[in-house]
């Protein structure tokens, strides 16, 4: 099934795995009508209870998974500009970190600057050997604001700031270490492996995927306590759903589940 056309995404829905496609020639670089769409997207994804699982990937042939900001837009920009076009972007870029649903980065080629902040807002990654990352705003003489997303998925400070103060490419294998990607493999496996990967969540109850995307987000913006609260009261309420009993009865019948999404 194709969902809503964009200009700059194509989006396709098949057995509960949406895969979105960020098509932006020649780089995949992130123009400042690039952030609606992410958020319009994240819209339209949510208002669908086909989509159980996204995977965003970009053309097996991309020169960039994100080639980041699009440095054509920033020659003109003065203080007051660059404030206006960040309310723009704040408005935009959250509603992708808030989508309900987990999501999967396909990451087939590289990925600069705001494209590893998108890479930091999925739940999984999956990248290719041959992929390089990069925080290069420190040579274009701005601030590499992603780094506050990469220190909250867990990459050391030390590693964090050799990005940012060295601008230097850093190959996939070089952060390995760090536990920012679940799966490095030869780029030709990236989409099989996130596939395989999203297949097995697409089988999962809906409203359990929701409620445990929500309070994983949750876990990382909240004192341990408010979200260890959050997560019982939510879990209560899945307690009483047909999918959540469905889920105990396969359970205890050696059998799959049958879920309704109720």
């Amino acid at each position: 099934m194709t969902d809503h056309a964009f200009k700059y995404f194509r989006i396709q829905t098949d057995q509960g795995v949406t895969t979105v496609t960020f098509d932006r020639p020649p780089v995949n670089a992130v123009s400042f009508d690039v952030y609606p769409e992410i958020r319009d997207l994240s819209s339209a994804i949510q208002s669908r209870d086909e989509s159980r699982v996204v995977v965003l990937t970009a053309p097996a042939d991309a020169r960039a998974w994100c080639g980041g900001a699009d440095v054509n837009d920033f020659l003109p920009l003065d203080y007051d500009a660059r404030m206006e076009r960040y309310e723009l972007i704040n408005r935009c870029l959250p509603k992708f970190f808030e989508l309900d649903r987990p999501v999967i980065a396909a990451i087939n080629s590289h990925s600069v600057g705001v494209g590893l902040v998108l890479a930091s807002f999925c739940d999984i990654r999956v990248t290719s050997d041959e992929a390089f990352f990069a925080c290069p705003e420190v040579d274009r003489g701005v601030l590499a604001g992603g780094g506050t997303f990469l220190t909250r998925v867990g990459i050391p400070q030390g590693k964090m700031r050799e990005m940012i103060y060295t601008g230097r490419r850093f190959m996939a294998e070089e952060l390995r270490e760090t536990g920012f990607f679940n799966y490095i493999v030869p780029r030709a496996e990236v989409m099989s492996k996130s596939m395989e990967i999203a297949e097995v969540i697409a089988r999962k109850s809906l409203p359990a995927l929701k409620e445990n995307k929500i309070c994983s987000n949750a876990a990382e913006t909240m004192p341990w306590t408010e979200s260890y609260k959050m997560t019982q009261e939510r879990s209560a309420r899945l307690t009483v759903t047909h999918d959540a009993k469905e889920g105990i009865r396969a359970f205890l019948e050696h059998r799959e589940p049958n879920y309704q999404d109720t």
